[in-house]
């Protein structure tokens, strides 16, 4: 990706930082819960909004997460320097999404390989034509059970950087996806827990997820060689932006490193409630041919599982990424 740095992140008008100050006391606690505005998340919507394209138009969805890309046509090979700016509207604004994009498996996988190696998952099933495709199709007889915050294959070493996800039939209403900011999340943690996860890891697996389905005992065997627990930064560094994220999810993370059982599962708990805040989150209702790319490690995601027993289909690619690091 083209370098996105800090300073561009925090580079925001008087305005902004003003605003901050005014606001930043001004929360307040109704039980266990705060309430009140999000003065951390000014900055950085003010860096958006400064942002211009030359190549594609960008409606903004969330505060600081999530735009809709118009006036460009995936299906086609994309020049380098639009695939430039493509990746640097990604690291800006975490997930995009483009609509009207009628992606046979081809072009998808071509338009996919354009950011990156793709992976290819030990898992789940796949487009029979094209094995870099990952196929959901839920129905009646098949339900949808991506309805948990996640990060994708955090049980993996060298996790995905990003995935592209076409939808191929989905439902009139429901089955919407949700995404969250996870820089926002860690920004908004209080100082005494930052200090506190800044050096620690947390234990990533398969097993919780996708070890049930796997009936042959050899056959798990040879995946728990081929793919070993992780231990995987709890507040990484991510490699364009150089902000700090929470990786932490629900799905994979099994404990924190250094934590008795207990203690290590409530603070997995608390970080991953963070998720649950809507003002950092945007929501994308499908629309057939609809497109979103994520940001693998500055995004968490959710699929509502809403619209049972309808048929939704969905077709994803996902990119290669790099090894977390603080």
């Amino acid at each position: 990706m083209s370098a996105v740095t800090r300073d561009d992140i925090v580079n925001t008008s008087r305005q902004a930082e003003e605003a901050g100050a005014r606001f930043k006391n001004q929360r307040l606690t109704v039980g266990e819960t705060q309430v009140g505005p999000l003065a951390h998340l000014a900055k950085e919507r003010e860096y958006l909004r400064s942002l211009t394209w030359d190549h594609f138009t960008v409606t903004p969805l969330g505060a600081t997460v999530g735009a809709v890309i118009g006036n460009i046509d995936i299906t086609k090979p994309l020049s380098d320097i639009v695939v430039s700016e493509l990746r640097r509207v990604l690291a800006a604004y975490k997930v995009i999404f483009f609509r009207n994009q009628p992606l046979t498996p081809e072009q998808h996988v071509a338009f996919a390989r354009r950011f990156g190696e793709l992976e290819l998952h030990p898992f789940l099933s796949s487009n029979s034509d094209m094995p870099e495709l990952v196929r959901f199709t839920k129905s009646a007889e098949v339900g949808g059970y991506e309805n948990l915050w996640h990060h994708d294959v955090t049980w993996r070493e060298v996790p995905s950087m990003g995935a592209i996800l076409h939808g191929v039939q989905v439902p009139e209403s429901g089955g919407d996806t949700l995404f969250c900011d996870m820089y926002a999340a860690y920004d908004g943690l209080p100082d005494d827990v930052k200090e506190r996860i800044e050096n620690m890891t947390a234990t990533h697996d398969f097993m919780p997820s996708f070890g049930k389905n796997v009936k042959d005992p050899e056959m798990l065997e040879k995946l728990r060689l081929e793919y070993p627990i992780q231990h995987h930064p709890v507040a990484p560094t991510h490699p364009v932006t150089g902000r700090r994220y929470l990786y932490v999810n629900r799905n994979f993370c099994t404990g924190i490193d250094g934590l008795e059982k207990e203690e290590g599962m409530k603070l997995r708990e608390y970080l991953c409630r963070q998720s649950d805040i809507l003002e950092l989150q945007c929501r994308f209702h499908w629309e057939k041919d609809s497109v979103a790319f994520w940001d693998n490690h500055a995004v968490q995601h959710y699929a509502a599982s809403d619209y049972w027993p309808d048929i939704r289909i969905m077709e994803r690619a996902s990119i290669v990424g790099h090894k977390p690091f603080r």
